[in-house]
Parts: structure tokens; sequence; C-alpha cells
């Protein structure tokens, strides 16, 4: 019952975060300027869409590198990238305006809440870590007991992936249990100094913040999403099409997702030209060429070699998150029945 009545908690919380990971910088419908000059609809078979993308997150790269390479528009349209908010994100998922956005197991809850949106894709591993301070004693999931961990929301993936791993180590991820305590801060620099003050004994962020702290030897870190057992090898964040947009217009999606598969495929052989062109668009505020390059290869974008040798099964990841977040109460929907029903695997033949 505990678990149950923490879901009504979050029911809130996940109405206000349906973003991708890493966007807790978004703001709204602002247009990208980087990139080519778009062309008259005509030239484009799709015409053209919205895509939200411009958070600030490393690892939404496959979205700006379909823009850059002009792999969006060898399938037929003219992408804007702009930047929205939830309530954006969720009317145009639900109406069809906006065809598909990348995001993590944290949708999951809203999925269960009334969004109409599928998992189509996997998009990458990783790009979460949990760091404290050089002197802290902590090292393991065990070691949390009794301490204070930063998350960037109540409810967000920060706190759910947190929550998860002491759940596995045995202990309560239940506020009202006291076993450990989730304390939240909406700016990640801010998070990072209450972690100096010795505020919270924990920081559970996204990238880069972590992994900047600790190369400036201000932290270390204890937990990497990407090679954490219970994670590694998984992905942690999709691709999620609009429902109408999936049953209206299947062979756009199919379109858009050979644009973002041709994406990941080079980012996965040129992470070094990849990071360039996403500092000289200003997709992300990161200025450390040398640790971009190393966080984007351990997302582990898939190859086309990847793929044919079927080396990670979006089916079964979408499963095991699924039943990961029911069994600490963040789903209540039968957990078989709800990965069935959140992934739909797409024809990439379709509209060629």
């Amino acid at each position: 019952m505990k678990k149950i009545s923490l879901v009504l908690v979050l029911a809130l919380t996940l109405c206000l975060s349906l973003a991708a990971c890493g966007s807790q910088n978004s703001t709204t419908n602002t247009n990208h300027s980087a990139g080519s000059t778009a062309a008259d609809n005509t030239e484009y078979k799709y015409g053209k869409i919205d895509i939200p993308a411009l958070d600030g997150a490393l690892c939404g790269a496959p979205i700006y590198i379909a823009y850059e390479k002009g792999f969006f528009a060898e399938e037929g349209f003219d992408v804007n990238l702009i930047s929205a908010d939830f309530e954006t994100r969720k009317i145009g998922l639900n109406n069809g305006t906006i065809p598909i956005v990348n995001g993590d197991f944290q949708f999951f809850p809203s999925i269960e809440q009334g969004v109409k949106v599928k998992v189509v894709d996997g998009l990458h591993n990783g790009c979460i870590k949990f760091v404290v301070r050089p002197d802290s004693d902590i090292k393991t999931a065990k070691d949390l007991k009794g301490k204070k961990i930063g998350v960037d929301e109540i409810g967000g993936t920060p706190h759910q992936v947190a929550s998860v791993w002491v759940e596995q180590a045995g202990i309560s991820a239940l506020q009202e249990d006291g076993e450990v305590t989730f304390l939240p801060f909406s700016d990640g620099n801010l998070e990072l100094e209450a972690l100096y003050s010795g505020q919270i004994d924990v920081a559970a962020m996204w990238d880069p913040l972590g992994s900047v702290a600790e190369k400036a030897g201000k932290a270390k870190v204890i937990f990497d999403l990407s090679t954490d057992p219970a994670f590694a090898g998984k992905y942690c964040c999709f691709l999620y099409a609009s429902d109408k947009v999936l049953k209206d217009e299947p062979e756009k999606i199919s379109a858009l997702l050979r644009a973002l598969q041709k994406a990941q495929d080079w980012i996965s052989n040129n992470p070094d030209e990849t990071v360039d062109i996403i500092i000289k668009g200003k997709y992300s505020q990161i200025d450390d060429k040398d640790l971009a390059v190393e966080l984007v290869k351990s997302y582990t974008y898939p190859s086309e070699a990847d793929r044919s040798s079927n080396k990670q099964d979006v089916a079964a990841d979408v499963k095991y998150f699924v039943n990961a977040l029911y069994d600490i109460g963040y789903l209540t929907t039968e957990p078989e029945k709800f990965a069935e029903s959140i992934y739909e695997k797409v024809d990439l033949s379709l509209g060629k």
C-alpha cells in the first residue's frame, strides 16, 4: 500500500516531466538557428515537422546529427528543431503535430497515465552518474542507507534509477520509510554545491555534470548507468512515436527511424566528428572535447553492424525496465501486459 501511495504522489510529478534525458534545462518553442537553412516544403516528401531536441543534452546526438548531416532531408523531412516543455510535447504527441521524441524510461509512468505514445526503437545506453565527495566512504548502494541523495526532481529519471539501485540492495526507496532521503534540485550546479557543502551525501546527475566534477577532482563516481551490472548493455533511452501518426501515417515514422538509425551508425563510427558538430552547433554546453567524446562513446549508439547482429533487444529492455519500475511501485499495471502494450516494432521499408 505504501508503494501504491507513492505512485499517486509521483503521478503529479510525472505529468510535469515528459522529457528526454537531460531535458531539465528545456524552454518552450525555441527554434534552432544553426545548421542548413530550410528549403521550400515542396522539395520534401513529408514537408516540415517539428522535433523537440534543444534541451542541451549530449545524449540527444542522433537528432542533431540527422539534422546536420542531412539524413532527415534524405528521408523527405524539412525538420525544425525546437525546445519544448511537457505540455507542448504532450499536446504535440497526442494530436500528431510532433511525430517523434527521444526519452528514457521515465516516460513509462506517463504512458500509464494516458500519454498516447509508443516505444518504437532504442536510442542509447548510459547518461546518468552518481557522485560523492572525494573523501566520502560511500562506495556501493548498501552504503546509502540513511543518506541524503540529490536528484533533479522527485519522479525524474535520476530519482527512479537511484530508487531501483537502492531497492535492489535491500534498502527502501520510500521517503516515509526513512532509509534514504531524496532532495530535489532544479539546477545541477546547485546540486553539486549541495554535495560539496555536505547538505547531501550523493548527487544523482545527468551527464556531463558529474563527469566534469570528477575530472576536476571535486567528486568521485560511485555509479555509472552505462557500466553498472543492473543497467549495462541495456537501452536506457528510447525513441517514442505519436500513436496518432503511427496509425494514420506509419510510413512517416518509418522514414524518421531510418534517418535516426543512419545518424546512430554515423555517431558510432565518427565520435570525434560528432562532438565537433555538437560543439559548433551549440547543441550542448560542454567545452571539454575529450570528455565529450568519452561520454558519446560510452552511450554505445548502435551501428548498422550492431543492429544486424541483434546486439541489443529493444523489447527485452523495455520489459526489463517495466518490471524494475513495477517492483518499486512506480507502475501499477501488470508488467508483461504493459510492456507489450507500449512497444511497437516498425516496418522500416514503409514509404521507400
